[in-house]
């Protein structure tokens, strides 16, 4: 099965080497695209460099500008959907999420599921080095998508996510609306409604060491009523 981890970046320079080490260190082989948006620190560079290591795994799109989080996935999933990959993964760079639970996510994958969620409320709260504010921001968030939509994962917001190519597939890409933290509740309500397993494995989510985070106000506020909105659409699938 072919395996692909994309981590879409800006500024970050501190992490991305290492993260690079740490996904090819994995008992399982995963390949790596890095969707970078115009970093103006290097960070591509430093990527591009590092293909010559691994040229067949080392993967780079460089975009013009900060475009939205969820174009750069959107953009990583159509181009890993023309590449053949199995299973796609979302993740972070900055080890907020450890690239050692790519392998569990992987193989509950294997067992069945279609879409996996690294999820931080699955059992208990399993965050770390949050202040309070945003873990409980964070939190009701997920409560709230729950509410509205009916929807029955617990970490509705989750960036930490394994997709199989088939629910790619049958996403219409093009019309996923929301740009922020608001698209990864989309992708997941639209599998849901589609019809697709959804599994939810438990992780500890570690805030970074390195960087600056990329929450602001505005993502939240296209997440809360972007989710209103989801109600009111019909979600249709792609015909193979």
């Amino acid at each position: 099965m072919r395996k692909v981890v994309i981590i879409p970046t800006y500024n970050e320079k501190e992490n991305i080497s290492a993260m690079i080490d740490k996904v090819f260190s994995l008992p399982e082989a995963f390949d790596l695209l890095v969707i970078d948006d115009g970093s103006p620190d290097g960070t591509a560079d430093i990527v591009k460099a590092r293909q010559a290591e691994f040229p067949e795994r080392l993967h780079l799109l460089r975009r013009q500008g900060k475009l939205g989080l969820g174009t750069a996935y959107i953009a990583g999933f159509r181009w890993a959907l023309e590449r053949n990959y199995d299973y796609i993964f979302e993740m972070d760079a900055d080890f907020s999420h450890n690239p050692d639970d790519l392998v569990r996510l992987y193989r509950a994958a294997l067992e069945g599921a279609d879409v996996v969620i690294g999820s931080r409320y699955i059992s208990g709260v399993n965050v770390v080095n949050w202040p309070m504010h945003r873990l409980l921001m964070s939190y009701y968030a997920s409560f709230y998508v729950r509410m509205v939509t009916r929807m029955p994962v617990r970490d509705a917001t989750a960036g930490f996510v394994c997709y199989s190519a088939e629910v790619l597939r049958r996403i219409d890409l093009d019309n996923i609306r929301m740009k922020g933290y608001g698209f990864q509740i989309e992708m997941k309500y639209t599998a849901w409604k589609l019809g697709f397993k959804i599994r939810e494995v438990s992780i500890v989510f570690t805030e970074r060491v390195v960087g600056q985070s990329k929450m602001s106000g505005g993502i939240f506020g296209e997440a809360f009523w972007g989710v209103l909105k989801l109600r009111l659409r019909t979600i249709k699938g792609r015909t193979a």
